[in-house]
């Protein structure tokens, strides 16, 4: 009896211990230390636009999401419905507000009891450099003992999409997971960089991206930051950052002519209210309809005469790729339509069919780059 006894209050004093082994500390993009018990299991989403990020380091995203904004369903709409066919209970995930941070519900989400919320610093109310203690939001959730973490794929994510890549995959237990993917991206950016290494930079061509492309007045276009890094890391310049000091802003149709774009980008998502007017790519989309859609909004915005359309050197694009680590894609896809003597054997199409055959749970399956004219260099559909 002494020995049982004596066994059981020895495992009452390693039952702390192991709880406490189990603890998983992450730094998120902000640099913060932010400590978990364990694995999330109940995460918060404060954008949607965020869940197959998740997708990408988490075998069953559906299962740990608690609540998240109703952009994923709205915004990215044939998107949701793919991933809905595989995980029905989607339809019933509670909805915490929109995509924009006054409507976010402090109350409801707390309701909810998560172990773990998902937001960016301007989501907080942050400004770059600015402190995570000055954000109301995450002082809330603090104080409500609920661990929040900071990703950011968009205002810099040249710099941020590692780390935050691996605060969201350890805080929800897939550490393996995350690293094979974390490898597998800088994998292909340094692939990018160093077949552009030595590039002169006065062999940056004018690149114009038309950022969702049709649905607005001409036209959009990214300035500083975002897309901008990432055509300069393409190894082009973007016209837009030339006058643009906004992450993005409007080009007028004389500017654009002016500069004469070597090559031409149109994004579009394919789907919410901008799908009758904009181009048409992505989940369920086929090659002949991007490259139509494509055709129109070039006619429509009267681009024919630029060096870019002349010489067929103009493109369409998946917007999405954006805000995501998928923006290797786009990268890789762009440095082979700025640069096709050093990109000749590289194909963005192949990299997103290794990306679905070996992290995402749901597949991508339609058409996310396409080429005006008709040709094997990059325009493919995703199965």
């Amino acid at each position: 009896m002494k020995i049982l006894r004596h066994l059981l209050v020895s495992l009452s004093l390693l039952l702390p211990l192991a709880a406490h082994a189990q603890a998983i500390q992450v730094t998120d993009a902000m640099g913060r230390q932010v400590e978990l018990p364990g694995p999330a299991k109940r995460v918060v989403l404060a954008q949607a636009r965020h869940f197959p990020v998740l997708a990408l380091v988490h075998p069953d995203p559906a299962g740990i999401v608690a609540g998240w904004s109703d952009e994923f369903k709205t915004s990215f709409a044939n998107e949701y419905e793919n991933y809905l066919k595989r995980f029905p209970q989607l339809a019933s995930v509670p909805v915490v507000g929109r995509h924009t941070a006054d409507t976010f519900s402090v109350e409801q989400t707390l309701a909810l009891r998560p172990d773990l919320v998902v937001l960016t610093a301007a989501f907080a109310g942050l400004t770059p450099g600015q402190d995570a203690g000055d954000s109301p939001l995450i002082q809330r959730l603090t104080a409500a003992r609920v661990p929040v973490i900071v990703i950011d794929f968009f205002v810099n994510p040249l710099e941020n999409t590692v780390p935050s890549l691996r605060a969201l995959g350890y805080a929800v237990g897939e550490q393996a997971r995350t690293d094979e993917f974390i490898a597998f991206y800088e994998q292909h950016m340094k692939g990018i960089a160093q077949r552009l290494a030595d590039l002169p930079e006065g062999q940056r061509p004018p690149v114009f991206v038309h950022a969702h492309a049709g649905s607005t007045d001409c036209c959009n276009s990214p300035g500083a930051g975002t897309f901008n890094d990432m055509i300069s890391y393409a190894g082009g310049h973007n016209i837009g950052a030339d006058v643009l000091k906004s992450s993005t802003g409007k080009l007028n149709f004389e500017y654009i002519n002016s500069r004469a774009p070597l090559v031409y980008v149109a994004t579009g998502t394919g789907s919410g209210k901008r799908t009758s007017s904009g181009l048409r790519i992505g989940t369920g989309v086929t090659p002949e309809q991007a490259r139509a859609s494509l055709q129109a909004i070039i006619d429509g915005n009267r681009l024919q005469a630029l060096p870019a359309v002349r010489s067929g050197n103009s493109h369409g694009i998946w917007h999405a790729f954006n805000d995501s680590p998928l923006h290797m894609i786009f990268i890789e896809a762009l440095a082979g339509w700025i640069h096709p003597d050093r990109f000749q054997d590289v194909f963005a199409a192949q990299t997103l069919q290794e990306v679905n055959e070996r992290f995402l749970t749901v597949p991508m399956e339609g058409t996310y780059m396409i080429d005006l004219k008709d040709g094997p260099a990059q325009s493919a559909a995703a199965r």
